[in-house]
């Protein structure tokens, strides 16, 4: 009986599964994944610089597919036919773009642009409508470049008035002149270190005058405390209220003062009576004067020796 797995055998087995495996690598690689069901797409561009196969395809940044293929179209010259592997669960509305976009790097990337407001979706093998987006050097060249013509001739007006500045003897005078007031900010400087000295060396002295007269403020301010613990304890309110009495009764002496209605008001405000007063008070000072010349006139039994 002849064997099954002879040589030849073997090495055809180990060669079919060489392939297999290449062609799953290979494919694994590319990501694709050939267990996986999907839907082909197509959509034409007159540039697809940067494209390459495998490279993802996007709906709202989330990856829904990849490259397939990239074929030139010789039948429709300028035009490249691009094949598109989409998950088979995504259903595509009629009126999708097929948007290419470029990043920075020169890599190229092609997003779905979805309608709003439509039921009706493309069937499979369909042909969606290819678009171009500008790259972002582009944008930036587009946005930036006039900006930086508009700037150029303020740069040169800047740049010329810089170097009639710099080339203007003034300015190398002033120069000059400011070393010679940086050399005498330094001598000035070192003369105030010197100044500074001895009151740095007193500070620690002083420091102590200030611990010790803050300790006295500590020791005033415990005394006033006990003179307002011991103002607190006084009897503050029946002082008060003698107080008020007194100056009551002040005031009412001082109406009567200033009334007509009593003696001492009539004796204060009447002007009349006090010159009554004066004149009984003069007439009682002339007689006092002619009894001490006379008093025999006034008692005659008086005797003068």
């Amino acid at each position: 009986m002849k064997k099954i797995f002879t040589r030849e055998v073997i090495i055809g087995i180990t060669v079919i599964i060489a392939l297999l495996v290449l062609f799953f690598g290979i494919n694994y690689l590319k990501g694709i994944n050939i267990f996986k069901a999907s839907n082909y797409y197509y959509s034409t561009y007159t540039n697809v610089a940067g494209l390459s196969q495998s490279a993802p395809v996007t709906l709202n940044g989330f990856k829904v597919g990849l490259v397939r293929e990239i074929e030139y179209q010789y039948d429709n010259p300028g035009h490249i036919m691009v094949e598109m592997s989409l998950n088979r669960d995504l259903k595509v509305p009629r009126g999708t773009k097929a948007v290419l976009t470029t990043d920075f790097l020169g890599t190229s990337t092609i997003e779905l642009k979805f309608p709003s407001g439509t039921l009706d979706y493309h069937d499979v093998g369909d042909h969606l409508e290819g678009e171009i987006s500008a790259g972002l050097m582009e944008k930036l060249t587009g946005e930036m470049l006039p900006a930086v013509t508009g700037i150029l001739p303020k740069v040169d007006t800047l740049l010329a008035t810089a170097n009639t500045v710099i080339s203007n003897p003034a300015l190398t005078k002033a120069i000059d002149r400011l070393d010679v007031v940086m050399a005498n900010l330094e001598t000035s400087t070192a003369l105030l270190q010197r100044s500074l000295g001895p009151i740095l060396n007193n500070a620690s002295s002083t420091m102590s005058n200030v611990s010790e007269i803050s300790e006295n403020l500590t020791q005033v301010s415990a005394a006033l405390a006990a003179v307002a613990d011991d103002l607190k304890k006084m009897p503050l309110d029946s002082t008060m209220n003698h107080v008020n009495a007194i100056v009551a009764n002040l005031e009412k002496a001082s109406a009567q003062l200033n009334s007509t209605n009593s003696s001492l008001g009539l004796l204060l405000n009447d002007a009349q009576l006090y010159e009554n007063l004066n004149n009984s008070v003069a007439h009682v000072d002339s007689i006092l004067i002619d009894l001490k010349r006379q008093p025999k006139k006034y008692i005659p039994s008086i005797k003068v020796f």
